[in-house]
């Protein structure tokens, strides 16, 4: 049962994109699978993996609207924190995990079981209980929603590390035309505040205004505030302390040429109490 448990964990993460609610979940399928007669199952991996998908899916139709101060992100992680039983290289980077949240839920777990796990479409069909024609119109939508953005994630992470610490330092000085420079023109900013944090603004988008956002979100909330670099769901952040605890966290996407098209900024405490 323990050598499923990494696995069914990674399933449930990237289908809910907490993982809390992965842990909870799959902690449930373990629980009914124990109690059940099990004379009549053949394959207690792949009834234990069916069984967390299909949980996961109907956990998350039931929770598509979250009520949070600004824009809704997925639960950061570190793959060098003990307690986080995910299987790295099946864990789906940050920026996907967001757009994710785009697909209803059986879409998402389609997508998943194709691009991370490479279930054929047979496979997708026998796990989901859908006709193999409906797994292959589900990926395909998926698939035109989530455009240009692959699963596997870039585990070379040198030269988003050095722009991460160009952001750090232009934040510092609040430097908006240093800030501008790192960013494309078509930039979006989201944050998160969960069920307790106001945030200025759910979404920015634009060079400028993003970069006067950021300027100003520095010089009232972070300005001598302790700073580390991290490596989160295999993207680059920067994380501001308050005392001991990870008050506000940016997670950065950035493009092939070194500009940031991203920004994940998260002052969820439920969200950042884990992520170190």
């Amino acid at each position: 049962m323990q050598e499923n448990y990494s696995r069914l964990l990674t399933y449930a993460y990237n289908i809910t994109g907490s993982y809390e609610d992965a842990q909870d979940l799959v902690q449930d399928v373990i629980e009914k699978y124990i109690s059940l007669d099990q004379s009549e199952i053949r394959n207690e991996t792949n009834f234990l993996i069916k069984s967390t998908i299909n949980h996961a899916i109907n956990f998350k139709n039931r929770h598509t609207k979250k009520m949070v101060y600004g824009e809704w992100l997925p639960e950061p992680l570190s793959f060098d924190h003990t307690d986080h039983k995910l299987i790295k290289e099946q864990t789906a980077r940050y920026t996907l995990l967001v757009l994710l949240e785009k697909l209803n839920a059986k879409e998402r777990a389609v997508y998943i079981l194709k691009e991370a796990f490479e279930y054929s479409h047979q496979e997708i069909a026998e796990t989901l209980d859908i006709s193999v024609e409906n797994s292959r119109k589900l990926l395909s939508r998926a698939g035109k929603q989530l455009q240009h953005i692959k699963y596997a994630p870039d585990t070379s992470y040198s030269t988003d590390t050095q722009i991460l610490h160009q952001y750090q330092e232009a934040l510092s000085e609040g430097d908006i035309t240093r800030i501008e420079e790192l960013l494309m023109d078509d930039i979006r900013l989201s944050a998160d505040g969960g069920k307790r944090i106001r945030v200025i603004k759910a979404v920015e988008t634009g060079k400028s205004a993003t970069a006067s956002l950021l300027a100003y979100v520095q010089q009232q909330f972070l300005t001598g505030k302790r700073f580390t670099f991290h490596i989160f769901s295999h993207q680059p952040a920067l994380c501001f302390w308050q005392g001991d605890r990870v008050y506000n966290c940016h997670i950065l996407d950035i493009d092939d040429h070194g500009l940031i098209r991203e920004i994940y900024s998260i002052v969820d405490p439920e969200k950042l109490k884990r992520v170190l």
